[in-house]
């Protein structure tokens, strides 16, 4: 799959235009930006890696959990499954991840009947590299993808504690459709209807 010729606004005051690579699946940028590419086989220890981290930086409980079941399943899940993965390299360190899963529909008040729903999962981008228009690129290229596989609803959850997360989600076009009770994680549950975009 290549991705289509278009334009990111990459920093405010500067449009790159991407360019269809020669390799399936990776999206060329014209200056020294960030790549944004799927993942192969041989970028997983790598990626498995940068996310483990980042994860173990934003949710230091969770990471005495062990190692979450789609990334201990990466290439089943990513690579030949119904989940796509998306990480972007910069001086070929990889500085950013996402990804989504088919919404499993563990949430009893949306259940999404007869839908064609995914996640949103494991978006981390280093600090170096956020307020740079990065993470929006990455979930655009991630919602292209959704796009060509018939995805109808994008289905995500995050956190007041996560610094502009709300907010990140909703210039991306995504709603707050509910928000937990509980007063530690407050969960908020976003979707993004892909009819409406």
């Amino acid at each position: 799959m290549y991705f289509q010729k278009r334009e990111f606004s990459w920093h405010r005051r500067k449009a790159v235009a991407t360019v269809p690579s020669r390799i399936p699946g990776v999206c060329r940028y014209m200056s020294d930006q960030p790549v944004i590419q799927a993942v192969s086989d041989a970028d997983i220890p790598e990626v498995l890696d940068f996310v483990l981290k980042a994860r173990a930086e934003l949710f230091p409980k969770l990471s005495a959990t062990g190692m979450p079941d789609d990334l201990a399943r990466f290439a089943e899940v990513y690579l030949r499954g119904e989940g796509r993965f998306l990480i972007a390299r910069h001086e070929g360190q990889i500085v950013a991840s996402i990804g989504y899963l088919p919404y499993d529909r563990r949430f009893p008040h949306l259940p999404y009947p007869d839908l064609k729903v995914v996640e949103i999962v494991r978006l981390f981008v280093l600090p170096s590299q956020r307020r740079s228009g990065l993470a929006g690129a990455l979930y655009r290229s991630l919602r292209d993808l959704a796009l060509a596989d018939g995805v109808e609803v994008i289905y995500l959850h995050t956190h007041p504690f996560l610094p502009g997360a709300i907010e990140f989600w909703q210039r991306q076009g995504f709603e707050i459709i509910d928000v937990d009770a509980d007063p530690v994680w407050q969960t908020t549950h976003m979707h993004n209807v892909m009819s409406e975009i």
